[in-house]
């Protein structure tokens, strides 16, 4: 998996972890936990790592150069990381995602991150119609209540849903990047 494989960590931003304008991501600590043991497994193999930051307006929790827009402590990235930019749910869209990749010749994406319904939806779906073999850690996205579904409703339905044509789904515990498969 590791030679032509990259890691995609999206949004995960001070602003989804702590804001005064919206609570914290469902599952944070758990969230925070989980995408720095990914994080962990694909440095040791040599695996890119992407991170893909949201820049909201004016008031937004992500407003770009706030606080809240910077990648969270705790996964920070490193110097030979990789920082991509966005304005809408497609990592994809007016960014240079797809330049980076294909200039690393990467094939294979292993996704995790913020918000399952939009940036990570949109990104699996997106990096599908691509080409890309995609991983979606299923243990590694989350999102908010909703007035009709949990958040623990909305990432199983998106696990299930991606799982059936856009992405495999692997719990955190199972991927390697090392692997071939």
């Amino acid at each position: 998996m590791a030679n032509q494989t990259a890691l995609i960590v999206i949004d995960m931003q001070v602003g989804v972890f702590e804001s005064a304008i919206i609570p914290p991501v469902s599952g944070a600590e758990e969230l925070l936990s989980n995408v720095s043991k990914v994080i962990a497994k694909a440095r040791n193999a040599s695996v890119p790592i992407v991170f893909v930051q949201h820049n909201g307006g004016n008031g937004h929790p992500l407003e770009h150069a706030t606080a809240g827009w910077n990648i969270h402590p705790a996964i920070a990235p490193k110097g030979h990381d990789i920082l991509i930019q966005k304005l809408t749910p497609d990592s994809f869209h007016n960014t240079q995602l797809q330049k980076e990749l294909e200039s690393r010749k990467i094939r294979s994406l292993v996704i995790v991150g913020i918000q399952t319904e939009f940036c990570v939806d949109t990104t699996c779906r997106r990096a599908f119609s691509l080409g890309y073999q995609v991983t979606l850690a299923k243990d590694a996205h989350s999102t908010w209540d909703t007035e009709s579904l949990s958040a623990r409703q909305i990432i199983a339905h998106h696990n299930e849903i991606l799982e059936q044509w856009f992405a495999k789904t692997k719990e955190v515990k199972d991927i390697d990047f090392n692997s071939r498969s």
